[in-house]
């Protein structure tokens, strides 16, 4: 059956028999006509199965996942195994650093991989784009699971260049004597789960459970109610004060958004984790900092004495390559000055976020930009974030801080003092977040940290009230333990 193969019909006669006349060639020739046809017939049929369950690129596609499906679930063979729904982190910037031709080399090799390692046990299907799936048995997960959450590829084997590929990924492990309805319910699970897992800010496996469906309506339901809101106006600016610890001085504010809708604040644990699971967090991202620099920019008007404000970006806008560019021209159309201006980003997660975020903080701070990293000391590799990176603010995280003043020498107490001690050194700004207690003030004098943000000070506060707070407002660095919180 392949192709330019010879097909050859043996003829066999008995000893001594007249050699074939002309009638019994042609019965001859009829014949291996009707071979060819019918190994042509069969060829065709095969070469049309094959592509109906490949991509463009070879790749298994989503018809052969269904097919693959309906197989076991006949064979009764799908329980006890684990369905996974993948996708690549942040490929597209790998594409921009490498081109979109080795980046194809790299999504090829990557594929070819798992495929090897789960072998005859499974399959792997390319949905499209950077979005597959996987079957495999469960003794299995464990190692398909490792190389998902980092495997380095090769993509040119004269240099022998290599790129890190992770993925997030949402898993299905399917009981035992499970009978699928229809493939679409397997599907929709591990999609679900790989949802939940992109939103992750460190574990990038989830596991599908019935929270996840809970989960996934009320994405549903904001996305639905996100694009008005955000044409509506309906998130507001507050204002949490930064305060100098030395005088009790306002010495900045931080950015935070509430969503008003039918005459509640709605609070941001409830909207914004779930706005994380899109790009919709990049839109509500650029909307504050535009809210904030038309605020800076009517303040400046009005004469009053401006702080830096800082505003929170999300990870995901690693993933955009004029992020850059986008943010100096917001600030520009408001002709604030660079200097009032704090972006605040936090830890990334895989090695291409790493070296994006790299280059947005350097050229954020060439334009005179301030940066700070957030939520220090949650991560794991919150050291080698200062060490690389170049930031002007370090925001030490409440969780770091320590409850009170009575053990110095506890191992939390001692690892705060040399946090502050190493970004003193390293000429790094520091401010302590989550500050509820007169007891946390006094650990932070005792450390020379020089500011801090917290209940204990100031809660975030409505534009109107904290412009009140511009007019050499000075906070009492001494108060009753129960005016904490």
């Amino acid at each position: 059956t392949k192709v330019g193969a010879v097909v050859t019909c043996i003829v066999t006669m008995p000893e001594g028999a007249a050699p074939l006349n002309d009638e019994e060639f042609q019965k001859v020739d009829l014949i291996m006509k009707t071979v060819l046809s019918f190994v042509s017939r069969v060829r065709l049929q095969s070469v049309v199965e094959m592509l109906s369950l490949h991509d463009e690129h070879g790749f298994r596609n989503i018809r052969s996942i269904m097919q693959y499906l309906k197989t076991q679930n006949q064979a009764e063979a799908l329980g006890g195994k684990a369905a996974i729904h993948f996708n690549l982190r942040h490929f597209s910037l790998v594409n921009q650093e490498i081109g979109d031709q080795a980046g194809d080399i790299v999504i090829r090799s990557y594929y070819d991989g798992l495929s090897a390692l789960i072998g005859r046990k499974g399959t792997v299907c390319r949905l499209g784009g950077d979005n597959f799936v996987a079957l495999c048995e469960k003794e299995q997960l464990d190692s398909v699971l490792e190389y998902l959450r980092g495997a380095p590829v090769c993509y040119d084997k004269e240099s022998g260049s290599r790129v890190k590929v992770s993925a997030s990924a949402g898993v299905y492990l399917i009981p035992a004597g499970f009978v699928m309805q229809n493939p679409g319910e397997i599907m929709d699970k591990i999609i679900t789960a790989s949802q939940a897992a992109r939103n992750s800010a460190g574990e990038l496996i989830a596991y599908y459970d019935d929270s996840l469906r809970a989960g996934k309506e009320r994405f549903m339901r904001l996305q639905q109610l996100f694009p008005e809101a955000l044409r509506n106006e309906e998130f507001h600016v507050f204002y949490q004060p930064k305060i100098n610890l030395q005088t009790g001085a306002l010495a900045g504010a931080e950015a935070l958004c509430r969503w008003f809708r039918g005459g509640q604040i709605i609070q941001p644990s409830d909207f914004i984790p779930t706005l994380e699971e899109s790009t919709e967090i990049c839109k509500l991202d650029f909307y504050m900092l535009d809210h904030v620099c038309r605020d800076i920019r009517r303040w400046l008007d009005e004469g009053r004495s401006v702080v830096r404000v800082s505003v929170n970006l999300s990870r995901r806008h690693m993933m955009d390559f004029d992020l850059l560019q986008t943010i100096i021209s917001i600030i520009d159309r408001h002709q604030v000055p660079h200097q009032y201006i704090e972006i605040e980003l936090t830890e990334t997660t895989t090695d291409v976020e790493f070296r994006a975020l790299k280059r947005v903080v350097r050229g954020l701070q060439a334009a005179g930009i301030f940066t700070s990293v957030d939520d220090f000391g949650v991560g794991y590799s919150s050291l080698n974030l200062i060490r690389e990176i170049p930031w002007d603010v370090l925001k030490i995280d409440r969780s770091f801080l320590p409850r009170r003043n009575d053990d110095p020498d506890n191992p939390q107490s001692i690892m705060f003092r040399h946090v502050i001690a190493m970004a003193k050194e390293l000429g790094l700004a520091c401010i302590a977040e989550g500050v509820e207690t007169q007891s946390q003030v006094e650990i932070l004098l005792d450390s020379c940290c020089a500011l801090a943000q917290g209940y204990f000070f100031d809660e975030p506060l409505p534009t109107a009230e904290f412009e009140n707070r511009l007019s050499g407002f000075c906070y009492p660095l001494n108060k009753p333990e129960s005016a904490g919180s």
